[in-house]
């Protein structure tokens, strides 16, 4: 490393804490004035369009809902079209302007590239991209037994995302338009039994931060960090060692455990708010945010709950024997996906 790299190992950290010591009161009265003007300057949605990939369910059709509100008009995406008509019904009846259902898989190039093109060929412009879809899998990575469930989890996570935003950046350039993009409080957690769906997440977020960089003068780039949200996945629909998808509550209740499921139109209105009034990130429930700083300044805390809790005896684990032990999921669970009796 030679003499240079010593010296600044031993001013830069120093001179960085003082530095952020001096510019967090300006920083933080800044995002203050910020955060209250955005009340007022919000962005009007009522006749703008909004591309929403999976929407026929979960957190993305309760996004379509919250935009419907606004008056929006909505291309919706997804594979399942009779979700998805019925999904644009109750957003008509929400207020929706328009809507147009898209059929197709965000992990295939030529569907992304169709999406924006009917949406610009219906609309003429595009001015939100809300990219949700995504799949998440439940089994230790050294379990794998078909590298497909490794691959179609990334596919849909992360490619998907970086798809879609390729092909609209372009329309977006010309409305000012904005991204909402669905990362995860896994991008930063080490929850087990979702490695590469928290290696997609983590890619995800720090995709988007860059481009944020790349192209923030001209297009907004919020980013949702959700934890654990009322959805098609906290009713326990997974993918398998084997690579096959299928629901199993059994395994939900191992893989999640005692920790609580935020209700899915929180999260939808937290993260449309957050997009209309320019936030750079929206954390949903906010409490998660104290986890980040133990993942900064105190990781081994981290790692040691999540071993204790999830990992050992896995056939067993600690999250389950809990759940099996009380009623506490009758509390700590959305009634939507609860087990009936």
């Amino acid at each position: 490393m030679g003499f240079l790299g010593s010296f600044l190992n031993l001013v830069v950290p120093p001179s960085a804490a003082v530095t952020l010591l001096l510019v967090w009161p300006v920083l933080a009265l800044y995002k203050t004035m910020m955060w209250w003007l955005s009340w007022v300057l919000y962005e009007d949605m009522r006749g703008k369009v909004v591309l929403i990939t999976g929407a026929s369910s979960g957190i993305g059709e309760h996004i379509a809902y919250e935009y419907a509100k606004k008056g929006a008009r909505l291309a919706l995406v997804g594979r399942r079209e009779n979700l998805l008509m019925e999904v644009a019904d109750r957003a008509i009846t929400r207020g929706a302007s328009d809507v147009k259902v898209l059929v197709g898989d965000v992990t295939k190039e030529a569907d992304c590239k169709r999406f924006l093109e009917e949406t610009i060929q219906k609309y003429g412009r595009l001015d939100h991209l809300v990219n949700n879809a995504g799949v998440a899998h439940s089994f230790f990575f050294s379990e794998t037994k078909d590298l497909k469930a490794l691959t179609s989890t990334l596919d849909t996570t992360f490619w998907g995302q970086v798809y879609m935003t390729y092909f609209a950046i372009p329309h977006l350039r010309r409305t000012h338009g904005k991204v909402l993009v669905m990362a995860s409080t896994a991008s930063w957690l080490p929850y087990p039994r979702q490695t590469l769906y928290n290696a997609g997440k983590a890619g995800v977020l720090a995709f988007f931060d860059t481009l944020r960089v790349e192209v923030g003068d001209v297009i907004g780039i919020t980013i949702v960090m959700p934890g654990w949200i009322e959805s098609e996945i906290t009713k326990g629909k997974f993918i398998h060692e084997d690579g096959d998808i299928w629901t199993d509550q059994m395994e939900r209740d191992m893989h999640i455990g005692p920790v609580p499921v935020t209700s899915v139109t929180e999260c939808a209105n937290a993260a449309v708010k957050g997009v209309i009034r320019g936030s750079h990130y929206v954390t949903v429930p906010f409490y998660y945010s104290a986890f980040l700083l133990y993942r900064m300044f105190a990781p081994e805390v981290l790692d040691w709950i999540f071993r204790l809790i999830f990992v050992k005896h896995p056939q067993k684990p600690l999250s389950k024997q809990v759940l099996k032990a009380s009623e506490v999921h009758r509390v700590l669970y959305p009634t939507s996906i609860q087990k009936a009796d």
